[in-house]
């Protein structure tokens, strides 16, 4: 059983609500609100944690998450079109070949520059099935108004050598570890000196970097943080799902940087559940908690989702529309 923490209200009034996240309706999470920095942290909290692991998933939970009526085709809304790449001519990470895809929305025309959004792990995000649906959530949202017309690029991480005969985990692409996890700018770097500029002579995208966003899971969610952690003057928004905030590559670094550091102009977005891995490299639920107490601590606008679920995209699929809708909150009011 669940016992809330009463923390006391530091001086910039954040609190966190520490409880734990029962199964939910399909359209989110229902985060606890809490201060105009940190939206909500949902924290499960208990005298057990000590002696029990945290890796079991629960499947009870799990199966409730399913998606919203965003995460589906509607009637009338105009579909973006996904087209496939591959880039091999990294100098960052030498030798390595990749896949990326990219959606267009319909709406863009190429008069005006478009946001843009970049995936790690892109074959995860870039169908119609499986749990993030992307080219369909950006559909309804772009439609909606709810997020700006945006060009999402979802690139592979590294293969050594030749490419698989198609895009997926098998076999584990082998840069992966050291182009994820490192806590480093060198993934940065290879994104705006080398993939971007090859897509952006086919598309005009913004300059702006509060229209520049960055997401992934797992190893791709620490990647998607080091980006805008090392270069906040090109991406100011950060999604990281089962983020491995942990000590694969040194990630576990990260909430004592933060809380160390002078506050970056980011925004940040983490979701995890309480039956992530607990191994060799570290807690996951734990490495997540500790992220989102040191962003509160150092006033960052942040939220934490924070539910049941295991190290898959279940959780973080189902409440991806909402997400997106709290990470692009006053697009309106940017210029491209």
């Amino acid at each position: 059983m669940s016992i809330p923490a009463k923390i006391p209200p530091r001086k910039n009034q954040i609190r966190m609500i520490f409880a734990q996240e029962r199964s939910r309706p399909p359209a989110a999470s229902q985060v606890h609100p809490t201060s105009r920095r940190l939206t909500s942290i949902g924290i499960f909290l208990t005298a057990l944690m000590v002696s029990f692991p945290l890796t079991t998933t629960n499947v009870a939970a799990e199966e409730t998450y399913t998606w919203s009526a965003d995460s589906n085709p509607k009637e009338g809304v105009p579909k973006g079109t996904v087209t496939q790449h591959e880039f091999s001519n990294s100098k960052i990470f030498e030798g390595t070949r990749r896949r990326y895809s990219v959606y267009v929305p319909a709406q863009y025309d190429g008069t005006k520059p478009a946001a843009l959004m970049v995936f790690q792990d892109g074959h995860t995000f870039e169908g119609p099935g499986g749990d993030f649906r992307l080219p369909t959530v950006f559909d309804n949202l772009i439609a909606a108004g709810d997020i700006p017309v945006t060009i999402a690029v979802m690139v592979d991480p590294g293969h050594k050598g030749e490419l698989p005969p198609k895009r997926g985990w098998k076999p584990t692409p082998s840069n992966r570890a050291f182009e994820y996890d490192t806590v480093s700018g060198d993934y940065a770097e290879f994104l705006l000196t080398e993939l971007l500029p090859e897509i952006q002579e086919q598309y005009k995208i913004t300059d702006n970097p509060d229209l520049r966003a960055i997401c992934g899971n797992s190893s791709g969610g620490i990647c998607a943080f080091s980006v805008a952690w090392f270069r906040p003057d090109s991406f100011r928004k950060v999604m990281s799902h089962i983020g491995s905030f942990v000590n694969i590559r040194g990630g576990h670094h990260y909430p004592a940087m933060i809380r160390k550091t002078d506050p970056k102009p980011i925004r940040v977005f983490l979701q995890d559940g309480s039956g992530d891995l607990d191994n060799s490299h570290g807690n996951w639920p734990l490495a997540n908690q500790q992220m989102a107490a040191a962003l509160a601590f150092q006033e960052y606008d942040c939220k934490f989702v924070y539910g049941e679920g295991g190290h898959n995209g279940k959780h973080g699929g189902s409440i991806f529309p909402d997400s997106l809708r709290w990470l692009w909150r006053g697009w309106k009011e940017l210029t491209p």
